[in-house]
């Protein structure tokens, strides 16, 4: 689908807060309401955008499990059957094939090691011959960033074009019925106005508006955001993953790194890997440009580039399955 410029101006400030108005959005890009509605609802229908709610975690009490898969000996139905198992996992929030250094990535948020260990001996046990090369990581804290690329706009401050950050500061919110309920019903719909999360869950308007505002401000939720998908677009999701020959210039290269506007996220793991960010690219050309400048900016720093495309995505959500199932069973 190809977008003009309405159409990016429109996403883009969806995605600092989808939960905004078309009123509101309106204003801000100099459109009337119901053509920002109509514009959006194209944007639906062509499954260009879905709208997400973007919470911590950490507060939550989980933390996040990477695992970046080669495959070997596998024919087309063992990998749906491996996509299909991690798919149906209650503790994974996202699936992703890929093409590149590895062929499958997979994201889990568990509560600890002991909950996680059966989890992953499974995992290995079940499948193990069909992987070559496995990568395991734990994510430290993730940067989420504007979607600058959208108006191809350049920011000079970091601060600038920094959404939220995700971290573990090793509080655990204490969060009671309505909280749970409240972000039950709004992670898989977060454009649900006000006054009708209100008639659903028995309360009044001001009340889930407090609850929505207290959510926030103990950082449980983060934002609420939209989840582009880039093949819709014409674009590609570039997983950059950068391994230096000492540690003394991490901070310049991030910077540096960080004023790129196609730049997305960046992850911060315990792992193999120094520096990792995620781009929205045209295409591998593009990426080449941003090795190649790296390379030329920090000459002798960086050991090795490796990359990662997503080609295609099976499963993609923030809040995990297992943190309902296990409210449920609490309550």
């Amino acid at each position: 689908m190809e977008l003009n410029l309405i159409d990016r101006k429109i996403l883009y400030h969806l995605s600092l807060n989808s939960r905004q108005s078309f009123s509101q959005i309106g204003k801000k890009i100099g459109i009337h309401k119901d053509r920002i509605a109509r514009r959006v609802k194209n944007l639906l229908e062509n499954q260009v955008l879905k709208f997400i709610l973007c919470t911590n975690e950490y507060k939550l009490g989980f933390f996040y499990i990477r695992f970046c898969f080669t495959y070997q000996y596998v024919t087309p139905e063992i990998k749906n059957k491996i996509i299909g198992y991690f798919v149906k996992n209650k503790n994974v929030i996202s699936v992703h094939e890929s093409e590149g250094y590895y062929d499958l990535i997979v994201t889990m948020a568990v509560k600890n090691a002991p909950v996680f260990y059966p989890i992953w001996y499974n995992i290995f046990n079940k499948y193990r011959d069909y992987f070559s090369n496995l990568v395991v990581s734990i994510y430290c804290e993730t940067i989420e960033y504007k979607y600058s690329f959208l108006l191809d706009k350049k920011y000079n401050k970091i601060d600038d074009i920094i959404i939220f950050r995700r971290y573990d500061n090793g509080n655990i919110a204490q969060l009671d019925d309505l909280d749970y309920k409240l972000l039950k019903l709004i992670s898989n719909n977060v454009r649900m106005p006000t006054i009708d999360i209100a008639k659903k869950l028995n309360k009044t308007a001001d009340t889930i508006q407090n609850r929505i505002k207290k959510l926030t401000k103990s950082g449980v939720i983060l934002g609420f955001r939209v989840a582009i998908d880039y093949s819709k677009i014409d674009y590609n999701l570039y997983r950059l993953q950068i391994f230096l020959k000492d540690s003394k210039k991490i901070q310049k290269i991030i910077r540096y790194l960080e004023l790129n506007p196609n730049i997305i996220r960046r992850n911060i793991i315990l792992g193999n890997v120094d520096i990792e960010f995620l781009f929205f690219l045209k295409n591998q050309k593009e990426l080449n440009t941003i090795i190649n400048d790296l390379n030329s900016k920090f000459p002798g720093e960086i050991k090795n580039c490796i990359y990662i495309t997503h080609t295609k995505t099976h499963k993609y959500q923030c809040i995990p399955e297992e943190y309902f199932s296990y409210n449920n069973h609490k309550n």
